[in-house]
């Protein structure tokens, strides 16, 4: 049995290698990554690197040969580029005989209407016609997606949003890692979807645990989308970036990752990580920061 993940340079995709290494023997082990240096240390550790640029389909063939089951970690960039680059993949994978196929998707992506829906919408539809056993991690929001926003606060801002009273299912990269690699080395997940969601938290709610984390009142500060954009650029955030961050918050407004699910705790066999446990953290990387 040959597992392959892709994109295993990055965050997420190295969390996840490593918790495979944790009960999956290093030679049953394949990574496929844009730059191969870069992922020299799972070469060092018994890990196959392959060469496999989302950009180049053709070194994708390659990549995905006589792998048995398959992590497509979802790519970055604009959602035209990041269509045309998932698709590409399933096809590779199509082509390369792949037995299974796990993704990682988007909260509620069949009937989402946050911008980013339809990347993972028209994705997960490319997998189910390519035939090939699948199973759709539909991740909810990252913990560490909430960084700056934390960091501002440790600079003495309030937390800002637009995002009114919707609520999120934050959890930590790890715990999602977990949910991923326990699928991708598992048995019994074909033809599944997971909706992996934390406890459900406003903004209000998230930034009162901050505040205990850090043994202060923790300030919210909601705008409308237009001041939130201002005070983006005003903060020196890229022009590009602004729309993707206001149409987070609009999605967040209007429920799109408001999903209660248990699937989290059945992937994981245990609770997730608790919101303060997983706040200290980030705060204590970005104090050593």
């Amino acid at each position: 049995m040959k597992l392959l993940v892709t994109g295993a340079t990055g965050k997420l995709g190295n969390k996840i290698v490593e918790t495979l290494l944790k009960t999956v023997p290093a030679n049953e082990l394949a990574v496929s990554v844009r730059s191969v240096e870069k992922a020299e240390k799972w070469k060092e550790l018994g890990v196959e690197v392959r060469h496999g640029d989302f950009d180049q389909p053709a070194t994708l063939d390659a990549a995905f040969a006589g792998i048995d089951r398959l992590l497509i970690i979802s790519a970055d960039g604009d959602n035209e580029t990041r269509i045309r680059q998932h698709t590409d993949a399933v096809e590779a994978a199509k082509r390369a005989g792949v037995g299974f196929i796990a993704y990682t998707s988007l909260a509620d992506a069949s009937d989402s209407t946050i911008f980013l829906a339809p990347v993972h919408r028209i994705t997960e539809e490319a997998i189910r016609q390519a035939g090939i056993p699948y199973s759709f991690l539909r991740n909810n929001w990252y913990l560490e997606n909430e960084i700056s926003s934390i960091g501002a606060v440790l600079a003495g801002a309030p937390w800002l949003t637009s995002a009114g009273s919707g609520k999120v299912g934050w959890a930590t990269q790890q715990d999602y890692a977990e949910a991923a690699a326990a699928v991708l080395a598992g048995k019994g997940h074909e033809n599944t979807i997971y909706e992996l969601s934390g406890p459900l938290l406003s903004q209000e709610e998230l930034a009162a645990a901050l505040g205990t984390v850090l043994g202060k009142d923790v300030p919210v500060q909601q705008v409308d989308d237009n001041t939130y954009a201002d005070i983006m650029k005003g903060a020196g955030v890229p022009d590009f970036v602004i729309p993707i961050l206001v149409g987070i918050q609009q999605g967040i407004r209007e429920g799109a990752l408001e999903i209660r699910s248990n699937d989290f705790e059945k992937l994981l066999g245990r609770p997730v990580t608790p919101i303060s446990e997983g706040l200290a953290g980030l705060v204590e990387g970005l104090k050593v920061n």
